[in-house]
């Protein structure tokens, strides 16, 4: 087992090396703090630690502040900017309110380094450690997380509408929009591995439930039995929105395959999760990391550091936030 854990750490750092050296204009790199704020990653990894203890469903959404803050104008931690008389900010958004949660981690982070290191961290890469930690404290892998992002001035909820991908995407709706982002389809497959953690409210997935379509009410794609439970814990009613359900049925506090394991019993609960067996190319590789976990595991984590790459603010770019929820005066 120590031996697995080290060639995977192994890979990733190449992994790492050939992202950074690939995009020579982000400057990110491993060890980024270790001068200038070396307590960084463990005081934001002692936060989320704590974060856990109390609500071990948090993490997960931590993980997914990640993604919806990247696939926005890029990782420049402009998810954590709070709404203004003048402008709906992203966290605000439809697709990230009430759903998202964590934010409230990372400026307890946030807080914490600048009375170490002030004006040092970014927010955005705040996010990013988070997220690393929330995977490895569930589970998951263990990686290098390669630092140097600074935080966007900007924040606008009508761009989530148009960048974030929806649970009712298909396959090529999904491979399009990750494509936009600069992934692959078998990355998409990948960090679609995600939803093995955390919890979906009802209304992101009720229409596969009580009207799919003007001939059929519920998703054919959708086991029965599965859906029997699901309908008992999301009744078709609209003054209920906030009820929510396990996005992995089985394990739905670990970081494993399990995921992948329930679409082969049509238990995928966003048609965008079932879609990813559709093709034939993609439902290959979902088959791989049910048979090889710990390859998921390899591939999760570099795709994760080249996600954490997309449209980054470096150098003299955006500003470090002295408060994560607002821009600098």
């Amino acid at each position: 087992m120590i031996t697995m854990r080290v060639t995977s750490m192994a890979l990733v750092l190449i992994s790492v090396l050939l992202l950074v050296c690939g995009n020579a204009e982000s400057w990110l790199k491993v060890g980024f703090y270790d001068e200038k704020c070396p307590q960084a990653e463990s005081i934001i990894k002692s936060k989320v630690k704590k974060a856990f203890k109390k609500n071990k469903g948090l993490v997960a959404s931590i993980v997914r502040m990640e993604f919806h803050d990247c696939f926005v104008r890029g990782c420049d931690g402009s998810i954590l900017i709070d709404s203004t008389a003048n402008n709906t900010a992203e966290k605000d958004s439809v697709i990230n309110n009430p759903s998202l949660r964590g934010f409230n981690v990372i400026y307890r982070a946030k807080a914490k380094l600048e009375s170490v290191c002030k004006g040092i961290v970014s927010c955005a890469d705040i996010i990013a450690f988070a997220a690393r930690d929330s995977i490895e404290i569930t589970g998951g892998p263990a990686y290098e997380v390669p630092a140097g992002r600074r935080d966007g001035r900007v924040s606008l909820a009508s761009e989530t509408l148009t960048n974030l991908p929806a649970p009712t995407f298909n396959l090529n709706n999904l491979t399009k929009n990750f494509a936009a982002k600069g992934l692959t389809q078998d990355e998409m497959v990948t960090l679609s591995g995600a939803h093995t953690i955390g919890r979906s409210h009802c209304t992101s997935f009720n229409n596969r439930l009580y009207n799919f379509s003007t001939t059929v009410k519920q998703d054919p794609t959708l086991n029965r039995k599965y859906a029997a439970i699901l309908k008992k814990e999301c009744p078709n009613v609209t003054d209920k929105p906030n009820l929510v359900v396990p996005m992995d049925p089985t394990t739905p506090a670990v970081f494993d395959i399990n995921y992948y394991a329930n679409l082969f019993k049509n238990e995928g609960l966003f048609t965008s999760d079932q879609t990813l067996l559709s093709k034939a190319a993609t439902a290959k590789a979902v088959k791989k990391n049910v048979a090889h976990p710990s390859h998921w595991e390899k591939k999760f984590a570099a795709a994760m550091i080249k996600m954490g790459n997309i449209g980054v603010l470096t150098g003299t770019k955006g500003e470090i936030r002295a408060d994560c929820r607002k821009i600098n005066p």
